[in-house]
Formats: C-alpha cells, sequence, structure tokens
C-alpha cells in the first residue's frame, strides 16, 4: 500500500529540476482538495480558521516547528481566527511533491486542535 502524503517526508530540493506541470500539480491536488491550486499550478493556499488568535498563533507555532524539522518553508499570515498557509518551491519557481506533502502534514496539525 502506497504511504500517504501526510506519512512522507520532504526531500532536500536543490533546485535544476523542472517545477510539476499542470496535470501532476492536479493529480496531487485531489490528494489536498481544501487547497487552492493559484498562479497556473505554481502555488498552493489555504486559510484555516480558528476559534481567537491564540489557536490561530499555536497552529502558527506548530506549522514553523514541522517546516523546521521537514526542511519546507511555507510562507504564512495568521491574525484573530486565521492562518493562510501559502507554498511552493522557491528553488524551482513552482510546486514540487514537497509542497503537497507539507500540505497534507498541515491539515493533520489543523485537525487535531479540533479532535
Amino acid at each position: 500500500m502506497p504511504l500517504t502524503l501526510a506519512e512522507k517526508s520532504c526531500t532536500p530540493c536543490r533546485g535544476g529540476i523542472p517545477p510539476l506541470n499542470e496535470e501532476e500539480a492536479a493529480a496531487y491536488h485531489q490528494q489536498a482538495p481544501d487547497w487552492s491550486l493559484l498562479d497556473q499550478a505554481r502555488r498552493i493556499e489555504r486559510t484555516y480558521r480558528f476559534k481567537n488568535f491564540g489557536e490561530a498563533f499555536g497552529f502558527v507555532e506548530r506549522a514553523a516547528a514541522l517546516a523546521e524539522a521537514e526542511a519546507h518553508h511555507p510562507d504564512i499570515s495568521f491574525g484573530w481566527g486565521y492562518a493562510t498557509v501559502s507554498l511552493r518551491t522557491k528553488k524551482i519557481k513552482g510546486l514540487h511533491e514537497n509542497d503537497f506533502i507539507m500540505a497534507a502534514k498541515l491539515d493533520r496539525i489543523a485537525g487535531e486542535r479540533a479532535s
């Protein structure tokens, strides 16, 4: 049985490889359907909703720890009751499997607070 995206780890991306094309990105997007596929399939983004500022901040703290552990760093903005996460692999100026791995792991983190 193949691993789910959330079970995988990000692999170092040194650049020099092409980003996912729109078809490949769409296939990965099926495994992260709550994310928006943007900029001609060069970026994904999702806004998470929370009850208050503290919950949003707690999610951002967990997301930052995950980003460090995976060595794959999203752009995050947050405020009262929300956190918006944007992912793309900067070295290749587009999407890589790593972006979808992070998306799945971030979804898991967000789901843990709801449990």
